[in-house]
């Protein structure tokens, strides 16, 4: 079903039940995933946040300019894309990271030709650094990306299944939604990413699957074009 993916992972999800620090078990499960994903021949490209390590706005007010706190939260991506790379690898898949700001030898800095170059060659493209600015969460450079490197879809890995009217963790009243439109989403106030990300994605008709990336097997089903999560569309 699709050719070429963005895969949006949160930090959180990197560090396991406490979604601190990088937790082996989980990393080493999602590098399983998303190389048998990449043997199968989807070309993949990965974007993920920091938050398990540092998150710019838990910064503000405790002595941290936002600025500042934006460009740690960029170096924890970094952190956390080198880590998922050697997981990949240890499953017989290259994968390279690349920066949105130079950051030789660490990693290569990103330009789109190069990261696409990988993909097409069966490797996986990790793009860490967010957008390279402050102010921007990861949500808007995976959006950014996506549209860049030309992936059929943007896919945000998540603990749900889905999309729902209400935090499914706190609320066991809440409804999975198997499909909506971005207006929908915007209009209902659903926190599936944010505003910005929202208007990138629309205005390239690039679709959003929210998906339960804890559950194996879920992003090949995806390959293999069966329905997973919740589609979000123009």
């Amino acid at each position: 079903m699709y050719k070429r993916v963005l895969l949006k992972l949160s930090g959180e999800s990197l560090g396991g039940p406490a979604g601190k620090g990088i937790d082996e078990n989980c990393l080493n499960a999602y590098a399983a995933e998303i190389a048998t994903a990449a043997k199968a021949g989807l070309q993949i490209g990965i974007v993920i946040g920091g938050g398990n390590i540092f998150r710019g706005l838990q910064g503000v007010g405790k002595g941290f300019d936002r600025v500042n706190g934006d460009k740690m939260g960029m170096l924890a991506t970094v952190i956390n894309s080198l880590g998922l790379a050697m997981g990949i690898r240890s499953h017989g898949v290259k994968a390279e990271v690349f920066t949105a700001t130079p950051m030789e030898p660490i990693a290569r800095y990103y330009v789109r030709e190069h990261a696409v170059k990988v993909m097409e060659e069966g490797g996986v493209a990790l793009i860490a650094g967010g957008t390279g600015n402050p102010f921007f969460t990861t949500d808007s450079g995976a959006a950014l990306r996506s549209l860049e490197i030309g992936a059929d879809a943007l896919l945000k890995g998540t603990r749900v299944d889905g999309v729902y009217t209400a935090d499914p963790e706190k609320d066991p009243t809440a409804t999975k939604y198997d499909e909506l439109t971005f207006s929908e989403a915007i209009s209902k106030k659903l926190k599936v990413m944010d505003q910005t990300a929202y208007a990138l994605c629309e205005g390239g008709n690039m679709p959003i699957i929210v998906f339960n990336m804890d559950c194996p097997g879920n992003l090949t089903k995806l390959l293999e074009g069966e329905k997973v999560g919740t589609l979000v569309h123009v």
